[in-house]
């Protein structure tokens, strides 16, 4: 009875991301005619584009290094391996309304593989923090810079440093969990959170992994602005870099609010306010720069549907 309460809430919850995402949309371009949308596209915006790509790639590659770092336990598992369930891990999280998050995906399918799911889901959990920090890093630190040249919005910077506290606070959580004392009644029902504490905890006795592994969430935040820095090009834009990455950190955080299919509608609504409302560049080149966005997003997805072909046909990595 349980279970279909939960499974009736999941699916409301689908339903109104759903409509949200596609209202989104619906509203965008209802304001903005999508045929001058596409009118800023045009065949120069080939190179900028393969860039873009490249660019997706180093991320893939980069996020399973950086899980693999973070994996201090358990058998040594070919980069291949991790390579894989991190592709599976943008199929789920891009194309599909699934309950679960690409994360959450990837983590428990490579935790039941390899018989490790706690320190799977640990590591990245910890690693996605580690990522929201080096973001909020950037943003603080073109702030100011931004600051001189534009206005941004007193509520904008102070839901940052709110979201940056809360990261800031559960990486100590997460490090020290063995430390918080859980109520019996949650232990009886969560009976992982035990092995959860332990493998977080684990991760102090790993200090040269950690930093490792931070750095490499600061490169991907480099590529990821750069990726932004690439589609407003690919449209004839070019933007001052502190302002572009104070706004597309702000983009980032609000669409990570599960309001709508992961960011879909409310992503375009965020870049329209901040680049066309405080900067003035019209809608429709916003909107063409930021659709642009989603090829590299296809992009990682096509590859873990790549991966899930072959995990139907047993031809995955395996550890060997």
């Amino acid at each position: 009875m349980a279970s279909d309460k939960t499974a009736s809430k999941l699916f409301a919850k689908r339903i109104f991301q759903l409509i949200v995402s596609v209202g989104g949309f619906a509203y965008i371009f209802y304001k903005v005619p999508f045929s001058s949308v596409v009118d800023n596209w045009s065949l120069s915006m080939t190179p900028w584009i393969l860039l873009m790509l490249v660019a997706a790639n180093l991320i893939m590659l980069i996020q399973a290094n950086r899980w693999k770092g973070l994996s201090v336990q358990g058998p040594e598992i070919p980069f291949k391996t991790y390579y894989a369930y991190t592709a599976m891990g943008y199929f789920f999280n891009n194309l599909l309304p699934t309950g679960f998050g690409g994360d959450a995906v990837k983590s428990l399918a490579f935790g039941k593989k390899f018989n490790q799911t706690s320190q799977s889901i640990s590591a990245v959990l910890l690693s996605r923090i580690q990522g929201l920090l080096a973001m909020f890093l950037c943003f603080f630190i073109a702030l100011p810079f931004a600051l001189s040249k534009t206005e941004v919005p007193f509520a904008y910077t102070m839901t940052m440093t709110i979201a940056m506290l809360v990261c800031m606070v559960f990486v100590v959580l997460c490090l020290f969990s063995d430390k918080v004392p859980v109520p019996d009644v949650i232990l009886n029902k969560l009976t992982f959170i035990p092995k959860m504490q332990k493998s977080l905890s684990i991760y102090r006795q790993y200090k040269k992994q950690v930093l490792l592994s931070s750095l490499d969430s600061l490169w991907l935040q480099l590529l990821t602005l750069f990726m932004a820095y690439a589609y407003f090009r690919a449209v004839g834009l070019t933007i001052d870099i502190s302002i572009l990455v104070v706004f597309t950190s702000i983009t980032i955080v609000i669409s990570m609010l599960p309001v709508s299919l992961n960011g879909i509608g409310v992503r375009e609504g965020v870049q329209v306010a901040l680049f066309t409302g405080i900067l003035g560049i019209p809608a429709p080149v916003v909107l063409s720069a930021g659709l642009l966005g989603y090829i590299p997003l296809l992009f990682q997805a096509l590859q873990g549907a790549v991966v899930l072909l072959a995990a139907k046909n047993n031809t995955l990595p395996k550890n060997n």
